[in-house]
């Protein structure tokens, strides 16, 4: 397999993987307006792929239908050739559950266990290893036996990214991952985002409203007008 990287971002091309990872075609979703419509969207193995847009865009609603968690009105979502929303529901569950890794603004750890602890029900449940170096690369890896509450916003952001990625994700999908923190915090997690995906043949999704962090993916795209549209 031949494999070009991009050294003026952090995009990698898998010159014969040439199957998307996720499809979207022709998307389409409303709730009381219309959000968006006929929206396409290839995800390759090695892709890094922003999604901006102003507020109020349908930004989170469409990565919600690129993981899974929402149907949309129309159209349909393929994960490695095979239509998601056409599966029976354990089918999709097992899609979310494997191959998917989602990043929510808010945390979701368990207050009552400590960091490590928080990482072991995910190794446990993926049987998966969890990855020291990882947790260097993220700064954490001192604070690992703190309990939960104990630890800074910025800190339980990192642990929470830890966590999904210690089920190793084919995809990682990442609504605002770095909404609440720092810049320079912001950069040590998507640090450790591009390298997971060079690590793993991995690709990442995410909505941002930050530009510059946005522009470090390969791919940038912008919601607006009821389309999307790519810019980088």
């Amino acid at each position: 397999m031949n494999v070009e990287l991009n050294s003026n971002s952090n995009h990698i091309t898998f010159s014969n993987d040439l199957q998307p990872l996720l499809e979207a075609v022709n998307i389409s979703h409303n709730f009381d307006y219309p959000l968006f419509h006929d929206i396409c969207l290839n995800i390759y193995k090695g892709d890094s792929v922003a999604i901006v847009g102003s507020s109020g865009c349908g930004k989170s609603t469409l990565l919600n239908i690129l993981s899974t968690l929402l149907k949309p009105n129309g159209g349909e979502v393929k994960f490695q050739n095979k239509s998601i929303y056409s599966s029976k529901n354990e089918d999709i569950l097992k899609i979310r559950r494997e191959y998917f890794g989602i990043i929510f603004q808010t945390h979701y750890l368990f207050r009552g266990f400590n960091a490590k602890e928080n990482l072991e029900i995910s190794s446990i449940l993926n049987n998966a290893k969890i990855d020291e170096d990882l947790l260097k690369l993220l700064h954490i890896d001192f604070v690992i036996n703190q309990n939960v509450g104990t630890l800074s916003g910025g800190q339980q952001q990192r642990l929470s990214i830890a966590r999904i990625l210690t089920k190793k994700p084919k995809i990682i999908f990442a609504d605002e991952p770095t909404g609440n923190l720092d810049k320079e915090t912001a950069n040590i997690v998507f640090d450790a985002l591009f390298e997971y995906i060079k690590l793993s043949s991995g690709a990442m999704v995410l909505v941002t409203h930050e530009m510059d962090l946005a522009f470090k993916c390969g791919k940038v795209y912008r919601l607006e007008n009821q389309r999307l549209v790519q810019i980088k």
